[in-house]
């Protein structure tokens, strides 16, 4: 066990280097959110019915949304390193290591949260460009829950990753479930006034629950973090547990 966590430090750590030296996915991170969060929040603010909340723009509404969003991206498309090191041989040489199979997933998945959970903290960083104020036990809430979403996600990107083999293939697969999962979580509108089987394909989407957290904790507004946080972890756990079986038993796929 204590070998096994050691290993999955090692391939934690050389990610990390990995995307430190990589400048591209951080300027996205900055520019993505800003382009959601001020340009359509503001056409939304000005161009559209006010939101039935007392006191709450729709630019402080559809924040939560859009710090979830960017960890959504980063995490999925973390998974996108281990196609990367399949093609390059990397993956091979660990998958024949004598190291076990989970500290391999355990590695990929704490990278990914970490560097998901990184660029979801960028965003946080403007709260106080758009008015909302917290206090320091809700900021370090939030920052917690950030990183508790990123290893959700980034656990749905080595899934995905388990079963797909070339870059292109999980470029298209990414697009796929990234942005309808994103549309369908209830980021950038209230539900009180939407369709009823549109709720319903809103209340089976995990990451609604993910947006819903945040959004009771920056915000104040009414919800069950309690149940957010469970639906979560149990969440996270199926998708963790199915990646590790993929990678044990579909040895084809990383040779």
């Amino acid at each position: 066990m204590k070998s096994g966590l050691r290993d999955s430090y090692y391939i934690m750590k050389r990610d990390l280097i990995r995307a430190r030296r990589q400048k591209m996915p951080l300027i996205g991170a900055v520019v993505r959110p800003a382009l959601w969060l001020f340009l359509l929040g503001t056409g939304l603010k000005f161009g559209f019915i006010a939101l039935p909340l007392v006191g709450i723009n729709w630019q402080q509404y559809i924040f939560p949304g859009i710090i979830a969003m960017n960890v959504l991206f980063s995490g999925v498309m973390a998974g996108a390193t281990i196609v990367w090191d399949r093609e390059f041989g990397f993956l091979k040489e660990i998958t024949i290591a004598p190291i076990p199979r989970w500290s391999i997933i355990l590695g990929k998945v704490l990278s990914g949260s970490i560097i998901a959970g990184f660029q979801g903290v960028i965003v946080l960083a403007v709260y106080p460009l758009l008015g909302i104020s917290l206090g320091l036990l809700q900021f370090v809430q939030t920052l917690l829950a950030i990183f508790f979403i990123a290893l959700a996600v980034t656990a749905v990107g080595v899934l995905l990753a388990a079963r797909i083999r070339s870059l292109e293939g999980f470029g298209a697969v990414n697009n796929f479930v990234v942005m309808p999962v994103f549309f369908l979580s209830g980021a950038l509108h209230p539900l009180s006034n939407i369709p009823e089987w549109l709720k319903i394909l809103i209340y089976l989407n995990p990451f609604s629950y993910a947006v819903d957290l945040l959004r009771v904790l920056l915000l104040g507004l009414d919800g069950n973090p309690a149940f957010d946080i469970l639906a979560i972890a149990l969440f996270t756990n199926v998708v963790f547990l199915s990646a590790l079986y993929l990678f044990a038993q579909r040895k084809q796929y990383y040779l």
